[in-house]
Formats: C-alpha cells, sequence, structure tokens
C-alpha cells in the first residue's frame, strides 16, 4: 500500500449539498431555511436561544455577590518599603500613604494601604497606614520601628 493509494472508506465522505441552486435540486428557491422570518435572512446568530425550551444559562443556579459595602485596599509588603527606602525613594522615619504613592511604591490608594508581613522589615520605620496585618506589626516593631493604623479596624479596637 502506498500513499497515493488510500483512499477514504466507501460512504464515510459525502459532496457538499449546493442549497438554492434551482427547484429541481430539491433545495432550491428557499434554500431549506423556511419562508421569511429572522432566520431566513444571513447572519444569524440567535446565541443562548434553545427553541423555547430553558436556557442552560438561565437553568444553572447562580453564585456568590459582591458586597457593596466591601472595600478594595492597595496593599504593600514589608520587603517592598526596604528596597524603596534602600534605593532613596523613602524616607524610614516618615512612611505615609501619600509618600508611598509620590515614591511610586504604590500606585493609587484605593480605599486605602494595607501594610503585609512579607520580605524583610525595615529598621527603625515610622509608618502611618489605613490597615496592617499583626504579622507586619510585629515584624516593624521588632526592627524598632512602630506602625499607625489609620483604618476602621483601628477605630473598632479603640472602642
Amino acid at each position: 500500500m502506498k500513499l497515493n493509494e488510500l483512499s477514504p472508506n466507501a460512504g464515510s465522505t459525502h459532496s457538499r449539498h449546493r442549497v438554492g441552486r434551482g427547484v429541481g435540486s430539491g433545495k432550491g428557491k428557499t434554500g431549506g431555511r423556511g419562508v421569511k422570518g429572522q432566520k431566513a435572512r444571513s447572519g444569524v446568530a440567535l446565541n443562548g436561544f434553545e427553541g423555547g425550551q430553558m436556557p442552560i444559562y438561565m437553568r444553572l443556579p447562580k453564585r456568590g455577590f459582591t458586597a457593596r459595602s466591601s472595600k478594595t485596599h492597595a496593599w504593600v509588603n514589608l520587603g517592598r518599603l526596604t528596597k524603596a527606602i534602600e534605593a532613596g525613594k523613602l524616607k524610614a522615619n516618615d512612611i505615609t500613604e501619600e509618600t508611598l504613592v509620590a515614591s511610586g511604591v504604590v500606585r493609587r490608594t484605593k480605599d486605602g494601604v494595607r501594610l503585609l508581613a512579607k520580605g524583610d522589615a525595615p529598621k527603625n520605620a515610622k509608618i502611618t497606614v489605613t490597615g496592617a496585618s499583626k504579622a507586619a506589626i510585629e515584624a516593624v516593631e521588632k526592627a524598632g520601628g512602630s506602625v499607625t493604623v489609620t483604618g476602621a479596624a483601628a477605630a473598632e479596637k479603640a472602642e
């Protein structure tokens, strides 16, 4: 057997049915589309329509929600602060949300800046942010600095 002798099995392939080529062809005139209406026209794609059956996107249950009161904080890791201080972009004795944006460490504050504990803490840093993780606060205080939290969590603890 050679490549040029290969052929598909008998009956496994069909020639394309050319519609709209005269009434005698059996698929002439309307070309199998019926008469008039939206689906008789060209360029119709009724996405999600299942012939009157309830579509699958409506049959499946919807999950979850977005709370209107949720906050999105810009977050910054301790390692990132340390690098910025070493590069001379920040002063360790005065780190606030405004100085973080001005130095390019954070692009925008959104609903505030939250301090996270990944990386080495900067030495003797005074940091004022909206929120901070417990591990981040401990790491900064261990390195001789202080963290002031101004957000809602701080207000709840004060009460």
